[in-house]
C-alpha cells in the first residue's frame, strides 16, 4: 500500500494533478528527459508547446499513430499513474467498460484517475513486486527511468511511515 500511495504522490504531484505537465521552457531539459528529441536546437521548437511535445515524444508508441495524428497530445498522460497512450487508453477501457478511447479527458477526473491508478498496478503486477520490496522495478514499470527513484522512494517511506502510525494509532483505542 505504502509503495502504491508514494507512486501516485510522485506522478501526480501530491495529488494535485491529474495530467501531465509538457510545458517545458528549458531546451536542453527536453532534450535530456525525451529520446525522441535528439538535440538542444529541435528541443527549441517545443518549448512552451505541450501539444506539439506531446504529439513528437508519443508519436508511433503505445498504440498512437503518428505525429500528425495528434494521438500523442490525445492520449498523454493522465490520472494518478500517468496513464499514457492510445494502447493503455484501449486496454483500460476495455477492462472497466468505460470509453476513455473516445472521451480520454474522462482519466483526468477524480474518479477514473484513481481506477485507472489501480488499474494499471493490478495489470503490471506491482504488488508483486512491492511485496518482494524490489521498489526500482516498481519505478522502473511505472516510469522507464529511475532519475526519479529517490523522490518515489522518499514519498514511498513517508507513507509506510503514516501507514504505520495509523495502525499503531487504532491498538490504542
Amino acid at each position: 500500500m505504502a509503495a502504491f500511495l508514494g507512486h501516485i504522490a510522485h506522478e501526480s504531484g501530491s495529488l494535485h494533478n491529474l495530467e501531465e505537465n509538457l510545458n517545458y521552457k528549458d531546451p536542453h531539459r527536453l532534450n535530456r528527459i525525451f529520446g525522441a528529441i535528439k538535440t538542444d536546437k529541435e528541443a527549441e521548437a517545443y518549448v512552451n508547446n505541450p501539444e506539439a511535445l506531446a504529439n513528437k515524444v508519443y508519436a508511433n508508441r503505445n498504440g498512437n499513430g503518428d505525429t500528425a495524428s495528434g494521438d500523442g497530445w490525445r492520449y498523454r498522460g493522465r490520472g494518478l499513474i500517468q496513464l499514457t497512450g492510445k494502447a493503455n487508453y484501449a486496454a483500460f477501457a476495455k477492462d472497466l467498460d468505460v470509453d476513455v478511447v473516445k472521451d480520454p479527458e474522462l482519466v483526468a477526473t477524480p474518479r477514473y484517475a484513481a481506477l485507472s491508478a489501480a488499474w494499471f498496478w493490478k495489470k503490471h503486477r506491482l504488488n508483486q513486486l512491492a511485496d518482494a520490496k524490489m521498489y526500482q522495478a516498481v519505478s522502473r514499470a511505472i516510469n522507464k527511468s529511475l532519475d526519479s527513484f529517490p523522490q518515489r522512494e522518499a514519498k514511498r517511506k513517508c507513507a509506510l511511515d503514516a501507514l504505520c502510525r495509523a495502525v499503531l494509532a487504532d491498538l490504542r483505542i
